[in-house]
């Protein structure tokens, strides 16, 4: 081997082994160093069956959380990307991972974001670009999930986002009509003039 890397890997793969008692302890008379064979897959499957085999005598794999209760993302429709969409959601990981996965939390996520937008150009942008995106997805041939999220009619878009903006100062010039209804009346301070 040329890689130090990969021989100090299999030296430690050997000295295992043989701790385990799947190798044999054999020296070299010149040198002392073992002269045990390689070892192969077989040899290594099962030092990783015994090692498990161990760990669940010592109870290492007791109290594991999720432990008896089904795995989660697996209801009607089978997703074969569940985890990678789980593993986003509760990290609450952003900007990574496929466009396809990408696109769907957007795409959950659309009105908030238009809500979020000041002006209406910019909900007219927001929209042509997450169409534009949600076509280069779909052309793109990368493997992956399938890309299965709709693109946006935009005028639909921002007429949706006009009424929920109207609605929403509606609601908040009632909710403020509502505090100074309820709230004591506001006392004036006197201030004595000076001479």
């Amino acid at each position: 081997m040329d890689d130090p890397r990969e021989a100090a890997a299999q030296y430690r793969l050997d000295r295992q082994l043989r701790e385990a008692g799947l190798l044999p302890e054999e020296a070299d008379a010149e040198t002392g160093t073992p002269t045990g064979r390689t070892p192969t897959a077989a040899d290594r499957a099962a030092y990783v069956e015994t090692a498990i085999q161990q760990a669940i005598r010592r109870g290492d794999f007791d109290d594991l959380p999720g432990a008896g209760k089904p795995l989660e993302g697996l209801g009607d429709r089978h997703d074969a990307d569940w985890w990678i969409r789980r593993k986003i959601e509760t990290e609450q990981l952003r900007g990574l991972g496929p466009p396809a996965l990408m696109l769907r939390v957007e795409h959950a996520e659309f009105d908030a974001r238009l809500d979020a937008l000041p002006r209406e150009a910019d909900v007219r942008e927001y929209v042509e670009d997450f169409n534009r995106r949600v076509v280069e997805a779909r052309r793109q041939l990368l493997g992956g999930p399938p890309v299965v999220t709709p693109t946006r009619e935009v005028d639909e878009e921002v007429a949706e986002w006009r009424a929920r903006r109207q609605a929403r100062k509606e609601s908040d010039a009632a909710a403020r009509a509502a505090a100074e209804a309820s709230a004591p009346p506001r006392r004036r301070l006197l201030r004595r003039r000076r001479p």
